[in-house]
């Protein structure tokens, strides 16, 4: 029966982001005109949404800690992976932001077009050393328009428990552009798993560590600092 309650009520908040999803997707698409930080608050309604929605339907919520650690400029987020919903939580916990995310992604009907509208950072991971070139561009690009950059370094969704490689893309992009690193923990995987429909009610930890002056670091040394922070605060959640 328990498991009947928490199916339903997981149909029932998947049915309700079908309907507003596509209705912010198409607004953010509609705002092109207008700034990239107009354009990412736009999606953070959306996400604010998300996260009523998910709480009202399926009872799960979240805590945050360690918000005294967010800078108050653009910097970037270097953030564990383990669901979608931190995907969404991240836009309601930072400031404006835009991801770097799969290319294969701005495909999907309505997410991907409106990724596209966000001026999200597509690449290509077969494309190696080119691929960390566009990256700074683009990130630099971005930076500079007030806007954080969001980055999950091991690329993939890793299951509770488990360490997954922690690639050199987001500490190259902020070791080549000196900008400050916020890393970031949590245990959303053990409430929504990658690829479940059923989530399970409670309250999700984040984490915020101390931000990381990027000064003289190294992409290899900030990316192994990175990794340390978040694994050892992951066995903390």
């Amino acid at each position: 029966m328990l498991l009947l309650i928490r199916w339903l009520r997981s149909l029932l908040f998947f049915l309700g982001m079908l309907i507003i999803t596509p209705i912010f997707a198409l607004l953010v698409i509609l705002m092109f005109p207008l700034s990239n930080i107009t354009r990412s608050r736009m999606a953070s309604y959306w996400a604010h949404c998300a996260l009523f929605w998910l709480k009202l339907t399926c009872n799960l919520g979240f805590e945050v800690r360690g918000r005294e650690n967010i800078p108050n400029h653009p910097s970037i987020i270097l953030c564990k992976h383990q669901s979608a919903w931190e995907t969404i939580a991240l836009q309601v916990i930072f400031p404006p932001q835009i991801w770097v995310l799969k290319r294969e992604l701005l495909f999907i009907p309505f997410l991907g077009w409106a990724w596209i509208a966000l001026s999200t950072i597509p690449i290509d991971r077969s494309a190696g050393r080119e691929a960390l070139k566009k990256l700074v561009m683009h990130g630099k690009d971005r930076l500079a328009k007030g806007l954080w950059v969001v980055i999950f370094p091991e690329g993939t969704r890793i299951a509770p428990g488990k360490r997954g490689k922690y690639h050199i893309g987001g500490a190259w992009l902020a070791a080549h552009t000196q900008t400050t690193v916020v890393p970031v923990a949590h245990n959303a995987g053990l409430f929504w798993r990658k690829n479940a429909f059923i989530k399970r009610p409670g309250t999700i930890t984040v984490s915020i560590g101390l931000p990381i002056e990027t000064a003289g670091l190294k992409a290899d040394a900030l990316n192994q600092q990175v990794e340390d922070w978040i694994e050892a605060e992951m066995l903390k959640l």
